[in-house]
């Protein structure tokens, strides 16, 4: 059942986090897991240089297939995870992935959180710290395409591999890109929009996005999904307004209550980050939309989830952040411990999409953590 899955998630106060609407339950510790194999693609050089997990889709050699877990580490390998911040109930859910995996493995597991996408300088320094404190490896999670290059480069250059997750960038200095189609983000929420237009009658469509912080990869890349299934469609799809800012619950409320300010009227459909789709719920509401206006997201989170039960939320793609994060740390692991021979340039999870007529049947364990699952931030199995 799904309130058994949607839980509310509890940070630790110390650290300023935010906490989202509490379900029944108290929170519980996280019990060891196993996972099920990940259905994957696989890519392997020769591909495009300095190019982007969407680059090396198009140009590498695809092999589709599972990821399966990795075997018990042999060492105690050190591990840190640097992540944009954890402001959302997205990143709590990648910190599960992390953290679980960590105990299962045997792994010590640092998560280092920046406190947002306007907080560059946070993460390279947490990114100099991780590298003076001489991890065995970093999975980056980068804020920016190319602004945290320089710094990945000295990592490597230190003999510490770097890791991606998630969060797109143009490094050429990575072990391994775990993340997902970052433009299918966008071609598969704006295609669920075109399939819901055409059962309501409608000829043409206007639509409007909060796409989340300018300069992030997965941002560019639900905007350009977007442009892509607009320009396919066999309706008119007009994208008349698109407001970037950072995934912050305020700066996405004031965004998406000054673009219904001037478009509301004209809008049919809303689509919207994780931090971004919930935000304009409440707005649209205020400006009497909701009978009208449709809000999508492009990718799923608890909330989410429990918006689209409720109907506030139509559907979401699905990036499933507990997968990757799974799939990242058994990634670094199989390197530490001299696994495999050819190691693929980047790993691409596949892609769900959730909406009211799957959603009893989805399985939302690969996006979200259990319920009562209370966000934890380091692992040692020397001390546990």
């Amino acid at each position: 059942m799904l309130t058994r899955r949607l839980r509310n998630f509890t940070c630790i106060g110390a650290l300023g986090l935010s906490i989202w609407p509490a379900l029944a339950t108290p929170p519980a510790p996280a019990p060891t897991v196993k996972f099920a194999p990940v259905p994957v693609d696989s890519i392997f050089r020769p591909l495009q240089a300095k190019g982007s997990a969407d680059d090396a889709l198009a140009s590498g050699r695809v092999v589709p297939g599972t990821y399966a877990m990795a075997a018990k580490a042999g060492k105690h390998w050190r591990i840190a995870f640097l992540f944009p911040h954890l402001k959302d109930p997205y990143w709590a859910g990648c910190s599960y992935g992390v953290i679980s995996e960590a105990r299962r493995l045997g792994v010590a597991a640092d998560i280092l959180p920046a406190t947002g996408y306007d907080d560059l300088k946070g993460q390279l320094r947490q990114m100099d710290a991780a590298i003076a404190a001489k991890y065995d490896a970093i999975v980056i999670s980068p804020i920016g395409m190319t602004a945290n290059n320089a710094s990945i480069a000295k990592a490597r250059a230190a003999g510490i591999p770097v890791f991606e997750l998630a969060n797109d960038s143009r490094s050429d200095d990575l072990a391994i890109k775990v993340t997902t189609s970052l433009r299918s983000m966008g071609t598969e929420a704006t295609r669920w929009v075109v399939r819901d237009a055409q059962q309501r009658g409608l000829k043409s469509i206007n639509i409007a996005l909060l796409p989340g912080p300018m300069g992030a990869g997965w941002v560019k890349g639900e905007v350009d999904g977007t442009r892509i299934a607009a320009q396919e469609a066999q309706i008119a799809v007009n994208i008349i307004d698109i407001r970037y800012g950072d995934s912050d619950r305020k700066v996405q409320t004031q965004l998406a209550t000054q673009m219904l300010a001037k478009h509301g009227a004209k809008l049919d459909y809303l689509i919207g980050c994780t931090g971004c789709a919930p935000a304009a719920v409440q707005p649209v509401k205020d400006a009497g939309l909701n009978r009208k206006l449709r809000v999508v997201a492009y990718d799923l989170t608890d909330e989410i989830a429990r918006m689209i039960r409720s109907g506030d939320i139509y559907a979401a793609a699905d990036t499933k952040g507990v997968s990757q994060a799974r799939v990242a740390i058994n990634a670094a692991v199989n390197l530490l411990e001299g696994r495999g021979k050819e190691l693929p340039h980047t790993i691409l999870i596949k892609l769900g999409l959730v909406d009211q007529q799957n959603f009893a049947t989805y399985p939302f364990d690969t996006s979200i953590a259990p319920e009562g699952y209370k966000v934890v931030l380091s692992y040692d199995p020397a001390k546990n």
